[in-house]
């Protein structure tokens, strides 16, 4: 069984009208055609929707059964039409965004209560993870955009280059380095570190940059929570390697001491969509916004 919107519009407008003729003037269409989609729709059901009487139409139990679930399902098919129509005039709906842990946690907040600010049609569902999960949930349509410190691998999205960072070497102001604030490829090789999970773009970057000046390093503690990483260092538990993003607040107020240190530790931070996927209005204009503050230039 088939029936379609059109057929139960036209069989609520006869219910409504009583006649034929009536509710095509009121759909704009043929008397013919109106009783060919009731005859359709009563070929679909099994049998008469209405008793005929000359030229009236009278609803048959039957058909008063049916009144009320056509009405009902009219009404949802028009409140999804006008909520489309608005979504294309204004920004509105639901956009699913993923950021890996050092942007979604210290860059994105204030960007999202921007734009919800400005576009109060508009939802935001922010989903936090490393950049390994935020890049494999965007390709799979279960995330809109995703917002990454590290590389991409997947060859169904698209990559924008989109903020400049870079992570400093910390240490707790009763640390050794604390004092020296600046130490040698030895130094980082023999150190005690504490890191972030495999998967994590900021541990991604770390581990490049130590594989081009030290033959390795050695990992005392990991963590998958940046917050977690910060208090650990301050206590003295060893030292580690996070985004100035998240660090600036404690190195400005002598909680942690950022090290200098032979490494390259400059990256980019990436933004993430699949290609070929239809874009929404609320998806180019979130997508507008954030390209509005980027600092790399166009390609």
């Amino acid at each position: 069984m088939v029936i379609t919107l059109r057929q139960l519009e036209v069989f609520e407008k006869v219910a409504t009208a009583g006649q034929a003729t009536r509710a095509g003037e009121m759909l704009l269409l043929s008397q013919a055609a109106v009783s060919m989609a009731v005859a359709e729709l009563e070929n679909l059901t099994g049998g008469p929707l209405f008793e005929r009487l000359g030229r009236r139409l009278l609803l048959n139990e039957r058909g008063r059964l049916l009144l009320p679930e056509a009405q009902e399902i009219l009404r949802r098919a028009g409140a999804i039409e006008k909520a489309l129509k608005e979504s294309a005039e204004e920004p509105a709906g639901v956009l699913n965004i993923g950021a890996s842990t050092t942007i979604g946690n210290y860059l994105l907040p204030s960007i999202l209560g921007e734009f919800v600010r400005m576009y109060p049609l508009a939802r935001t569902m922010l989903h936090v993870g490393n950049t390994r999960q935020v890049e494999a949930a965007v390709e799979s349509a279960e995330l809109d955009i995703g917002l990454i410190e590290g590389s991409s691998r997947s060859q169904k999205i698209d990559r924008v280059l989109w903020k400049k960072d870079e992570l400093f070497v910390i240490a707790g102001p009763r640390h050794p380095w604390a004092k020296e604030r600046r130490v040698t490829a030895g130094m980082l090789a023999r150190a005690e570190w504490i890191m972030r999970e495999k998967g994590s773009g900021t541990r991604e970057v770390f581990e490049k940059a130590m594989a081009r000046k030290t033959g390795g390093f050695n990992v005392v503690l990991e963590l998958g929570h940046t917050e977690a990483i910060k208090k650990a260092v301050e206590a003295g538990l060893g030292v580690s390697c996070l985004s100035r993003l998240a660090v600036q607040r404690e190195i400005d107020n002598n909680w942690l001491v950022a090290v200098d240190t032979p490494l390259d530790l400059r990256r980019t931070l990436m933004l993430l969509c699949r290609k070929n996927d239809y874009r929404t209005k609320l998806f180019k204009t979130f997508l507008g916004l954030l390209m509005s503050l980027k600092n790399f230039s166009c390609p």
